[in-house]
């Protein structure tokens, strides 16, 4: 139904809905699945396969960082272990220890492990897939999870192999997937991929992330995404689209709803939802001093942390904090200087009375996160 506002009529053509509280609703809807959906990985494999430096790298920690999983350690614990993502808190994943011996039938392991909690499953080994993981990957078949096989240290691989005379490398790759998918001959269709968690943008990583997105249901992709480090320019890409399609339900709930409230909706809107929308941008752009840090050490850049000359990425790196939610208190700096990246807006209460001025906001500011992570993939020769 049209009406005699033009801001309201572009609500409805933007989210496709026909009366203000249909949009509003699933702006709210959205904006609620975008900042907290969970999903919970499982990660499975014998004590020294690298599960913990996986499990690191996916948590863009080093191993000796504090919260990192224990690496190089004999496995004692019959338990899972539970290790929240240091700027996503409802990702998690999760160190299953090995299902043991054949005798420890992989229903009983499942059971115990707490099967249903997990989103989907990763197996590692560092050498040849195993009875228990053949095993194991069919029983989570049979209850209708998703799983993937990850051959890990697979530099370990290539460092074996590069001193022989006829070395090739992407010969070696074939060969080592070759022989897993050997392996798994028993498995219907086994998903393998080859990963170092030294070098985590080498080898199958995206690869393993693109599968992964095309497999899990949507909401869950938004957390996948959210959470998993920038390997590439097309990685860096996929993150940005992926905010911008949630603009228009930030800006509903930041804008127009805080203007003119709608009856029925449950929880206040106001304009700390940018404040919010921008901190999970910054963080999944890998622009937070921690991530860019560990990139400097990486690639031996260390003028990568003084390099971003981004006024909204300094005012985010100082109102930041690693675990900030929908509630958090929005920073004044950071939203004035929001509003300067919209012509004719002065302050922060007139940008939350148009929508389309508050659109216009969130895309330009993500315009200017995705110049700096772009630069920063350019520093660091990762384009």
């Amino acid at each position: 139904m049209a009406s005699e506002d033009p801001d309201i009529n572009t609500v409805l053509q933007t989210s496709g809905e026909s009366t203000l509280k249909k949009a509003a609703k699933k702006a709210q809807k959205q904006i609620d699945q975008f900042f907290n959906v969970s999903l919970h990985i499982a990660v499975t494999g014998e004590s020294g396969t690298g599960k913990s430096s996986f499990i690191n790298a996916i948590r863009e920690l080093d191993n000796d960082d504090k919260g990192a999983a224990k690496t190089g350690v004999t496995e004692t614990t019959t338990e899972p272990t539970a290790y929240e993502h240091p700027t996503m808190p409802n990702v998690t994943l999760w160190d299953l220890p090995g299902i043991g011996t054949p005798k420890f039938r992989a229903r009983r392991y499942l059971k115990h492990m707490q099967f249903n909690r997990y989103d989907f499953f990763i197996i590692i080994s560092s050498e040849r897939f195993k009875e228990n993981d053949i095993m194991l990957a069919k029983e989570i078949k049979k209850r209708k999870k998703l799983f993937y096989f990850v051959r890990s240290k697979i530099d370990n691989d290539l460092r074996a192999e590069e001193t022989k005379t006829n070395f090739n490398k992407e010969e070696t790759l074939s060969q080592v997937k070759r022989n897993c998918l050997e392996n798994l001959v028993e498995v219907e269709n086994p998903k393998v991929f080859l990963i170092s968690s030294a070098d985590i943008k080498a080898f199958d990583f995206e690869k393993l992330v693109e599968t992964l997105m095309s497999d899990l249901p949507q909401h869950k992709q938004l957390a996948l995404l959210q959470s998993v480090p920038i390997t590439s320019v097309a990685m860096l890409k996929n993150k940005v689209r992926m905010f911008e399609k949630a603009a228009w339900a930030a800006a509903l709930c930041s804008g127009v709803i805080a203007a003119a409230p709608v009856p029925g909706l449950s929880v206040a809107c106001d304009a700390s939802i940018l404040v919010v929308f921008f901190t999970r941008c910054f963080f999944s752009l890998g622009l937070d001093n921690k991530s860019l840090s560990r990139l400097s050490k990486r690639v031996n850049m260390p003028q990568l942390e003084s390099s971003i000359k981004s006024p909204l990425v300094v005012a985010l790196a100082a109102k930041s904090t690693a675990r900030l939610s929908v509630s958090a208190v929005a920073g004044g700096a950071v939203l004035e200087y929001l509003c300067t990246l919209v012509p004719g807006v002065g302050n922060a209460a007139a940008a939350g009375v148009s929508f389309v001025c508050t659109l216009t906001l969130l895309k330009n500011g993500l315009k200017e996160l995705e110049n700096a992570a772009m630069m920063v993939l350019k520093e660091a020769g990762l384009q």
